[in-house]
């Protein structure tokens, strides 16, 4: 019982280290999901909260993880993680059955997986929290009790720490698509594969082919064989990414923008209302520098003409805005405003408002001279 006690709290604490460190580290990203969540049950009163929230819950969630991971203070820590468990539950399974949110980033955007995996996914550990919980009493921590309690203090602080700082500047691990080092303009196409079932007139057996490897010009096969059923499987639908940049005229500039051969700077403020202004005051020196030295300088944002009218007459901002689905742009970068350096269709840099470089700075560190 003692191996089972100990392969059970392993298996549960590795889940929620992993699971609360991926969103930990990106409490923006985790934040929305929080906010599709306080949109849908009507509690606009939370969203002000949302970022305190996001973090508490990372916090929280991979602070058990050690405590359990590590045999600390489980008979105390458990009272948290049954009862966290079981909203969860709960919660995961009217998202199953209503999709209330189309993504509930269980695992953040590390590992994208369904409600209905993520609903399985918590029935799964409620056979291992059940056990933990029943056997609270007989586990004991190889440290004495301030022992157990500083490392969990440790623990709290320096994971809030992270996440404060994860929050303030980007990511320490970007999962998106526009991670750096990623193309962001792929254009190499896998074959779609279609596959046709038939079913046997006299027997009722059904078959599946690979179309069209099946003997469609064979009159005798069928006379025996009819056709019912046909699905495509598509290796493409998941490549490349969502961004369509347009003018306030509708007018489609993406391929100019990620396909530019030179250095390409795209400025990200998905609202223009909320952006930081500090930081589009930050970027003015940068900008003129790069329009100097010949490279395109855009902003992408999903903002209404008008204020984007308004927001370049109060700031003095001279670069070319474009809009764009704000859900992309939050994928971009996690950052209001924040910076991206492309070239060719890869991302070589991003930053937040916070660390916008010098352009003499970036030029150096990733920039040669044409």
């Amino acid at each position: 019982m003692k191996i089972l006690r100990t392969v059970f709290r392993i298996i549960v604490g590795l889940v929620f280290v992993y699971s609360g460190f991926v969103k930990g580290i990106d409490p923006l990203g985790f934040g929305y999901r929080l906010e599709d969540y306080f949109v849908v049950f009507n509690l606009p009163a939370f969203i002000p909260f949302t970022l305190f929230l996001t973090i508490f819950l990372c916090v929280l969630e991979f602070s058990l993880g050690i405590s359990l991971l590590f045999n600390l203070w489980i008979r105390k820590t458990v009272w948290l993680l049954l009862p966290m468990m079981i909203f969860f539950t709960i919660l995961t399974f009217f998202d199953a059955v209503y999709n209330l949110v189309p993504d509930c980033g269980c695992f953040g955007d590390a590992l994208k997986i369904t409600n209905l995996q993520t609903f399985l996914k918590n029935i799964a550990l409620m056979v291992f929290v059940l056990p933990i919980f029943a056997w609270r009493n007989k586990f004991r921590s190889a440290l004495p009790f301030w022992g157990d309690i500083s490392l969990l203090l440790v623990t709290v602080v320096g994971f809030s720490t992270l996440s404060i700082q994860c929050y303030r500047h980007l990511p320490i691990i970007d999962f998106m698509g526009w991670r750096v080092g990623n193309q962001i303009n792929k254009t190499e196409t896998r074959p779609v594969t279609f596959y046709v079932t038939y079913k046997n007139k006299k027997t009722g057996e059904e078959k599946e082919y690979v179309s069209p490897n099946y003997p469609w010009n064979d009159s005798v096969w069928l006379a025996d064989w009819i056709f019912t059923s046909q699905r495509v499987v598509d290796p493409n639908k998941s490549q490349g990414l969502a961004l369509r940049v347009e003018d306030q005229h509708g007018v489609d500039f993406t391929s100019s923008v990620i396909n530019n051969p030179d250095y390409q700077f795209i400025l990200v403020a998905w609202n223009l209302e909320k952006t930081n202004r500090e930081g589009f005051r930050k970027i003015l020196p940068l900008y003129k520098k790069a329009m100097l030295d010949g490279y395109s300088f855009i902003c992408l944002t999903n903002s209404l003409p008008a204020q984007i009218k308004k927001f370049r007459m109060d700031n003095g901002t001279a670069f070319d805005f474009y809009n764009s689905d704000d859900v992309v742009l939050k994928t971009m970068v996690r950052s209001s405003p924040g910076l991206i350096l492309i070239k060719n269709g890869v991302v070589l840099a991003k930053w937040g408002f916070r660390d916008f470089p010098t352009y003499e700075k970036l030029r150096n560190e990733y920039m040669t001279t044409k």
